[in-house]
């Protein structure tokens, strides 16, 4: 499953949700693509306030708090 990351540097939360992302990958084939806000302007604008952000096919999967229940849920069903 491809996922896209949303995140920027020197962000406590981003780390956390980081770390939930590589737990989940132990257990689901995810393919990750982490993507720094901070390198577009539309992209910082969107989620300056919303990272960490999960997005998978267009879909919001989780932001802000990233928790393993949530993410494995979405992942596998």
């Amino acid at each position: 499953m491809n996922v896209q990351f949303y995140s920027r540097p020197n962000c406590p939360l981003c780390e956390d949700a980081r770390m939930m992302l590589q737990l989940v990958k132990e257990d689901v084939e995810l393919h990750i693509e982490e993507i720094n806000i901070e390198d577009n302007d539309d992209i910082h604008e969107k989620y300056l306030l919303r990272i960490p952000v999960i997005e998978s096919n267009g879909v919001v999967i989780q932001e802000g708090r990233i928790d393993y229940p949530t993410l494995l849920e979405a992942f596998t069903s």
